[in-house]
């Protein structure tokens, strides 16, 4: 479920404008931001990290 920050006091006007915008969100989550209980970390930087400790 996408929160309402991603698009919060813009109007858009097509799908297309949503679809962007949904999955510049997406990335930015998933890339950008960073979680106290993932360490300090993105999910992207968590889940790489936890897999590089796991084939050592």
């Amino acid at each position: 479920m996408l929160k309402q920050e991603m698009y919060q006091g813009e109007v858009l006007r097509s799908y297309e404008e949503l679809k962007q915008k949904a999955e510049a969100y997406i990335h930015y989550y998933n890339n950008e931001q960073v979680k106290q209980k993932l360490a300090g970390m993105s999910p992207v930087q968590y889940r790489t990290h936890a897999s590089q400790l796991a084939t050592l």
